[in-house]
């Protein structure tokens, strides 16, 4: 049971309970996200509610197996598919500049006062809820750089329509808020890491970071966050060469990988160095014995593939030699309120101004229906590679 839930409380509330608590209760000192979270649950969980294991903190469980009594999703586009998934990009700034991504020296990113705040975007989630959407993902950017993300998961997690709730992260700083974010309704992350070679991580994400990353990850394993994935973007001829020891360490570590081909997506990921995944599949199948996997995992775009006790498995993304159009069952939401249809396509629709106009529940989700239709049938990397100039961070990951 989620308290949020449990004692049908709004977000609103918990903001004002949280605000309490940190100024009126403990005024000599500052409180973290997660000491300000386990005294509001405490506050408002009823007895009964279930528990973590860990007795240190609450639970909230978030399975991503679906709950099958839900029912499908209302919102259908124009080819049929139906859309269950958000992507929700709570900031468009990082502190990396990985090559693929965002380039060194870029400032160009959303003034503040144009994000969503935490109440609006919990209102378009809760809107999408409505219509059938069970996961959202917290995306950037880098989500771990908007202050108090723990207590919009908080919020998202007391909607009953919102069964799984994850997160996208470049671990950077998720040592210091695994917990909080466990606490609060994350329960499962997935953590961009392009190679083990600690040269190779600078080179690619600008930042000698991977001692943090690897921190991070442990954080995660911790506190009980499952499954774990890892995001590598297979770069050649810079960090394909180490696909089998990155096979090798999450079969160790009992992380999924997930290796990702490079898209076009503005000048960095436009001059990246494309591999085709397929040859480098068949090289790992035979190396390591993958069958393929019928399941699904978190609802994404990846195929799975698990060696023969089913103990270790990796994914593969490929939108460039095998992409997954016609099964595409997602769109995201940008941190200035533009909903994208597509990563390979500019169809967007926005949002926040109608918002802040202070249009109706009603009238959001005529929005969210009419953005729907805008959804293209699939996206034109390979013919138009020069055609999407804005950077993944600015769509959200």
């Amino acid at each position: 049971m989620r308290c949020g839930r449990a004692a049908g409380l709004s977000f609103p509330f918990f903001v004002d309970l949280l605000e309490l608590i940190e100024i009126k209760f403990y005024p000599p000192k500052e409180l973290d996200d997660l000491a300000c979270w386990r005294i509001a649950a405490d506050l408002v969980t009823p007895h009964n509610a279930s528990m973590n294991t860990n007795p240190s903190f609450h639970s909230i469980p978030l399975s991503a197996s679906l709950d099958a009594s839900h029912p499908t999703s209302s919102l259908v586009d124009r080819f049929g598919r139906q859309v269950d998934y958000l992507r929700v990009s709570v900031t468009d700034k990082c502190d990396l500049r990985c090559s693929y991504c965002m380039p060194k020296g870029f400032r160009g990113f959303e003034e503040p006062e144009n994000w969503l705040n935490f109440a609006e975007i919990e209102r378009v989630v809760a809107a999408f809820g409505r219509m059938g959407v069970r996961r959202v993902r917290l995306t950037g950017g880098e989500p771990l750089l908007r202050k108090n993300l723990s207590h919009l998961v908080l919020a998202l997690s007391s909607h009953s329509e919102i069964e799984d709730i994850s997160l996208s992260t470049n671990a950077t700083q998720l040592e210091k808020h695994a917990e909080a974010l466990y606490a609060a309704g994350v329960r499962r992350v997935n953590v961009s890491l392009d190679s083990l070679d600690r040269a190779c991580v600078e080179s690619i994400t600008g930042s000698d970071n991977l001692q943090q990353v690897m921190r991070g990850l442990q954080a995660a394993k911790r506190v009980g966050m499952r499954p774990i994935k890892l995001n590598m973007v297979v770069l050649g001829g810079i960090n394909d060469h180490e696909i089998k020891r990155m096979v090798g360490f999450c079969m160790e570590e009992g992380f999924i990988l997930r290796l990702i081909e490079a898209m076009p997506v503005g000048s960095t990921g436009q001059s990246s160095q494309f591999r085709d995944l397929q040859p480098i599949r068949e090289e790992l199948v035979k190396s390591f014995d993958l069958q393929p996997m019928v399941e699904e995992i978190g609802g994404g775009p990846a195929r799975y593939w698990s060696n023969r006790d089913g103990s270790s498995t990796v994914g593969f993304i490929s939108p460039m030699s095998q992409h997954f159009c016609a099964t595409c069952n997602r769109v995201r939401l940008g941190v200035d309120g533009t909903l994208y249809m597509c990563l390979g396509q500019n169809s967007q629709f926005p949002l926040r101004q109608r918002l802040r106009d202070g249009i109706s529940d009603t009238e959001l989700e005529q929005c969210i229906r009419e953005a729907i239709e805008l959804k293209p049938e699939r996206h034109e990397f390979n013919s138009k590679p020069t055609q999407i100039i804005r950077f993944m961070s600015q769509t959200g990951g």
